[in-house]
């Protein structure tokens, strides 16, 4: 269903917004905004894949400071805080394009302590920065269906909200410093745990010669079953590993997890070994499809 950004009084409220990385995910969320009636203008390193984007009506432009040049907000969705560090600072980055009222907005998933520097960085610009990490793929952004969880200034925050509330359906103001990508962080590694607990779960069966559907059907007739097992797991005892997010970034994500409690004198031992575990699925090649795909890499291990 399509859904409009609104002012208070009732009125269609076209912005103009920049994208900055559109892979998946950000070609999703792209997408949804020029559904919504706004003007999109986005840069991606590999142009390519600003195609379908530029096919539906965005403008398309060489450098992130032209992003920024046409944009009130921007909003960048890239690997990792050197691509952020490197899209905002570097020639031609956002910093480059400022004017008065620009905004970005972080997406990526990354180091809280990170995203606090690279705040105080735009900061010395006057550029307003605040972070939204997302739950959801591709599939839910298309609809804009994501569950968006936002910090930085509420004054920013609630000046940008209807642009959130177009990405997402929930949307999470959670306050004024780098809260967002620890709470992201936290819901990456329930989404490690789950994936590696349906997949030993699946093969554990399939060891008794039992129909892993039949597992699923008791698993999610109790209060145990979550999205992953009445919907992904399907797919994944079928050998369906269609990437929505891949295997290698969450592989990614897991190091910033285990670096970031370590600099927290926090010891996290389960994610530790979930560490060591997509390392080794992603060094025997399977870090290319989907996160789910550790099912394949278990299945690999026990035929050796």
């Amino acid at each position: 269903m399509k859904k409009e950004n609104k002012s208070q009084n009732g009125e269609n409220q076209i912005m103009n917004i920049g994208i900055i990385g559109t892979g998946m995910l950000g070609n999703a969320v792209g997408l949804h905004l020029l559904e919504a009636g706004n003007n999109l203008t986005v840069y991606n390193r590999t142009r390519e894949k600003t195609k379908e984007l530029e096919s539906k009506g965005a403008k398309v432009v060489d450098s992130p400071k032209q992003v920024a040049e046409n944009s009130e907000i921007v909003i960048i969705v890239v690997k990792d805080s050197k691509a952020v560090r490197q899209i905002s600072f570097d020639n031609n980055g956002i910093v480059f394009g400022k004017h008065d009222g620009l905004t970005v907005a972080d997406m990526s998933t990354i180091d809280p302590s990170e995203s606090e520097k690279i705040t105080e960085e735009f900061e010395k610009f006057k550029i307003n920065k605040l972070d939204i990490p997302v739950m959801g793929g591709p599939n839910v952004a298309i609809s804009g269906d994501l569950v968006v969880m936002a910090s930085g200034h509420k004054s920013t925050f609630e000046k940008f909200k209807k642009v959130f509330e177009t990405i997402g359906n929930r949307v999470f103001y959670l306050g004024e410093k780098s809260i967002a990508h620890s709470v992201k962080l936290a819901m990456n590694l329930q989404i490690a745990m789950l994936a590696l607990a349906l997949s030993e779960g699946i093969t554990l069966v399939r060891a008794s010669n039992i129909d892993p559907k039949i597992f699923l059907e008791i698993l999610n007739s109790t209060y145990f079953k979550t999205g992953m097992s009445e919907k992904k797991a399907y797919k994944m005892i079928d050998d369906k590993f269609d990437a929505t997010f891949t295997l290698e970034n969450l592989k990614k994500d897991i190091a910033t997890i285990t670096d970031y409690a370590k600099s927290n004198g926090v010891n996290l031992p389960m994610i530790k070994k979930a560490q060591e575990i997509y390392e080794n699925a992603s060094d025997m090649g399977f870090g290319k499809i989907d996160y789910t795909g550790i099912l394949a890499y278990i299945k690999k291990i026990n035929e050796s």
